[in-house]
């Protein structure tokens, strides 16, 4: 399975920075001036890099993703309308690739074989939140795996809903997790994690549908990531809603440029 992860990393082509999405009511929530400043700041932190502007370097490991039946009807969502479990792998990042020491951005970083259809992989990227309303839109700094949340930060489109996305952690140890790689083999080596995905509901409540257990590492570089693109590799009724996604392309584009440019190994742009 780590041969064939390896084998599959490439550039994710994103469209051009001047691109627009269309919102709300037909409107477009970002100008081509504010999507070039976003690429060009992103290119210039990944050229200071050498490498992806974000999530540089992570853990990939083996996981499975086993979908429940929370008792609450229908998604409207074929894969999670029937009970089911899914290969997966996943990989753990720090957004800054600060010391463990520090807090960072920790990510969660999700491919689901099979999930969009017969031989289409679902990708779906998490990143440490904050809790309520306001909070779990925004990215919050930790230095343990198991103390918060992980949220879409942005709203998908689940079922014909406008709904966030999140991974609680299940607190099955007493001692924290540290977010470094080396914390995290040690950890993942001797046991699993596991996560509770969940979508909000018009309520402001979450919903349960799926579980998601983290295994054994992967013989994968840290600076190796998954090839994730969460606008292709969507499902039918399960995507990512148009709130800021040219914004998050163009992001996307500048982190990758100097890297295509240079004929460097494609990586994801946020490096997870």
């Amino acid at each position: 399975m780590g041969e064939r992860l390896v084998r599959s990393v490439r550039v994710v082509e994103a469209p051009s920075a001047g691109s627009t999405v269309t919102g709300r009511r037909g409107r477009r929530p970002s100008a081509p001036w504010l999507l070039g400043t976003i690429r060009a700041g992103f290119r210039q932190l990944a050229q200071l890099r050498r490498g992806p502007a974000l999530h540089p370097y992570g853990l990939t490991c083996a996981a499975e993703l086993e979908v429940v039946d929370d008792g609450g009807g229908l998604w409207g969502v074929p894969w999670l309308d029937e009970p089911g479990r899914y290969e997966t792998t996943v990989r753990l990042s720090r957004a800054a690739g600060l010391p463990g020491r520090l807090p960072d951005g920790l990510g969660l970083a999700l491919r689901v074989e099979g999930a969009a259809g017969p031989g289409r992989p679902f990708d779906l990227l998490l990143t440490s939140s904050g809790r309520g309303r306001v909070g779990r839109h925004l990215p919050q700094p930790r230095t343990d795996v198991l103390s918060g949340p992980y949220s879409s930060l942005l709203p998908y489109r689940v079922g014909g809903h406008s709904s966030l996305l999140a991974a609680f952690p299940r607190r099955t140890r007493r001692e924290p997790v540290r977010g470094d790689l080396t914390s995290l083999r040690e950890v993942l080596t001797a046991g699993t994690l596991v996560f509770d995905l969940c979508a909000e509901t018009s309520g402001r409540a979450w919903r349960a549908f799926a579980v998601l257990t983290v295994g054994a590492p992967l013989p994968v570089p840290p600076t190796e990531s998954l090839d994730s693109d969460i606008y292709t590799h969507s499902g039918r009724g399960f995507r990512p809603g148009s709130a800021l996604a040219a914004i998050r392309r163009a992001a996307y584009r500048g982190s990758q440029a100097d890297r295509r440019e240079k004929g460097r190994p494609g990586r994801i742009p946020d490096g997870r």
